[in-house]
């Protein structure tokens, strides 16, 4: 039997199967070290929790999902969306996620593809323990699809991070591309 292996992705999937679906070229997006990433980025994106409690610790404000994109390939749920504050409305991430839905119970299941809620509140509403894992560090300048998706005038530059979320067994429950807006 051969080994299991681990798959290996590249340092924007799946942003970039998103590019692909529409056809557009993905922006160029550089790496950085995690010392280099500037504040208050680095408070935001430079640690092993969660974008979900983060961002609302640092915004006072629960986040809600806009989706702009969904696929569906077997039990694995592609989203590519921004995250909202509650109150002002302000677009607060852009990202993309893969969900692995077979490791979660049928009531997450279904939360999740609700598409309301974000991932990191849904993992801990029932209960679920996981470890957040960021395997890289992103700087870019957005591009037209991003600008509106975060309702930007003007292209930016944007910080942000490739992370994946294991479960208790070290599985990948989440891979995400999040960037951050200025």
């Amino acid at each position: 039997m051969p080994p299991f292996t681990v798959p290996i992705y590249s340092d924007i999937y799946p942003l970039d199967q998103f590019y692909a679906m529409r056809g557009e070229p993905v922006p160029v997006i550089g790496h950085i070290v995690d010392t280099d990433v500037p504040e208050p980025y680095r408070a935001l994106l430079v640690h092993c929790n969660d974008m979900t409690s983060t961002l609302e610790n640092y915004y006072h404000e629960k986040l809600h999902v806009h989706v702009l994109a969904r696929r569906s390939v077997e039990n694995e749920y592609f989203r590519e969306s921004a995250l909202t504050l509650d109150e002002s409305g302000r677009r607060v991430e852009f990202g993309a996620i893969k969900i692995n839905l077979d490791l979660f119970p049928p009531e997450a299941r279904h939360e999740i593809l609700r598409e309301r809620q974000p991932l990191g509140r849904i993992l801990p509403a029932f209960g679920l323990e996981f470890s957040s894992r960021p395997k890289a560090f992103l700087r870019m300048v957005s591009d037209s699809f991003i600008d509106r998706a975060l309702d930007l005038a003007e292209p930016q530059f944007l910080y942000g991070r490739r992370n994946t979320l294991l479960d208790a067994w070290e599985r990948p429950l989440a891979e995400i591309v999040e960037l951050l807006p200025p």
